[in-house]
């Protein structure tokens, strides 16, 4: 069963930056696809940057294109999230996890708080 240990969380002012990682075990890491996920109270959580299994391929959800930089190192078995020009609409609890692996449960996430 995949475990997904994300940290990095803070708060932050306007503006600012951060970078949020991820630990990943359990299964075999390399060959799978990484989400970064984003949950504000009230809203459903959503995906907001995806990155192929060896790196190649990244996506991300319109808002935080040009701000967020998502990566990965496989060897270590790391995701991680380089989050710049941080908006107070960034605030939210940030989740990794495999989009292929939907048996396994989801980490405690990690929060981050955009304010002034």
């Amino acid at each position: 069963q995949g475990k997904f240990v994300e940290s990095g969380g803070d708060l932050v002012q306007p503006g600012g930056s951060l970078t949020l990682s991820c630990s990943v075990s359990g299964f075999i890491f390399g060959v799978y696809t990484m989400d970064w996920y984003r949950q504000v109270p009230g809203r459903e959580r959503e995906r907001v940057a995806s990155i192929s299994p060896n790196g190649t391929t990244r996506e991300y959800v319109e808002d935080v294109k040009g701000r967020f930089t998502i990566s990965r190192n496989n060897a270590l078995k790391m995701v991680y999230l380089q989050m710049n020009s941080l908006k107070p609409e960034d605030t939210g609890w940030y989740y990794c996890r495999s989009p292929a692996r939907n048996l396994d449960p989801w980490g405690q996430g990690t929060l981050v708080t955009v304010s002034s």
